[in-house]
């Protein structure tokens, strides 16, 4: 029974590094192009505008289950060609080009969320002091910007860990696939129960990271 346990174990904390993995780098892409997304929905140019706006709907209006097979299959099927390729590295990859694709649409419409919700008035308000925009910017807005979007970025961040486990519809190796496999190849289900644990722990100290950042914010009241 121990080495039985054992290799659970071994297994699922092997699976949940290749989630956190996903994890990890789907926060670092998708932030960024969240912000870009943002700023190109709000450009001047109309055509780009609402390119990106139908862009944004259709990625928040359709499954992250669909956009990961369309996203791995999608090429072979169009082109004749897998430009993943079918290894283990490829199907990965995949999944983190969709994943931050994905998010990216939902943070870019939480930072145009946080930009709109600032008062026009103290943009004017900053000009008729002689501050420049750059000033009024870093000074005036971007705290309250973030103030403002934390919560709702913490969200989506809680929701990102459990959406890695979708990967597995593309054959990509994580904590849920590992947990499942123990059920055909010994017939047990404790371990698939067991990745819950890995989850709540995992979730659980992003909560409580993201209640310290919103309390060192709590000096700038919105």
């Amino acid at each position: 029974m121990s080495s039985e346990f054992a290799q659970v174990i071994l297994s699922l904390t092997e699976g949940f590094i290749k989630s956190l993995q996903l994890f990890i780098l789907t926060l670092i892409g998708s932030l960024p192009l969240g912000l870009v997304l943002c700023m190109l929905r709000k450009s001047k140019i109309k055509i780009i505008a609402n390119f990106i706006s139908i862009l944004i709907w259709i990625v928040r209006g359709t499954p992250l289950m669909l956009q990961l097979l369309v996203f791995y299959y999608g090429p072979g099927i169009l082109f004749g060609n897998n430009i993943w390729g079918m290894s283990n590295t490829g199907r990965f990859v995949a999944a983190v080009a969709t994943f931050i694709f994905n998010y990216a649409c939902y943070f870019s419409e939480i930072y145009r969320g946080g930009l709109d919700s600032i008062p026009r008035g103290q943009y004017e308000a900053g000009l008729v002091l002689g501050m420049s925009k750059k000033d009024i910017f870093f000074k005036i807005t971007l705290l309250q910007i973030i103030k403002r979007i934390i919560p709702p970025i913490g969200n989506e961040i809680i929701t990102l860990v459990k959406d890695t486990s979708l990967a597995r519809v593309i054959a990509v190796y994580e904590i849920i696939w590992a947990g499942q496999s123990f059920i055909k190849s010994k017939g047990i289900i404790w371990p698939l129960f067991t990745t819950g644990l890995y989850y709540l722990m995992f979730t659980g100290i992003l909560t409580i990271a993201l209640a310290k950042i919103e309390k060192k914010l709590d000096y700038f009241k919105v």
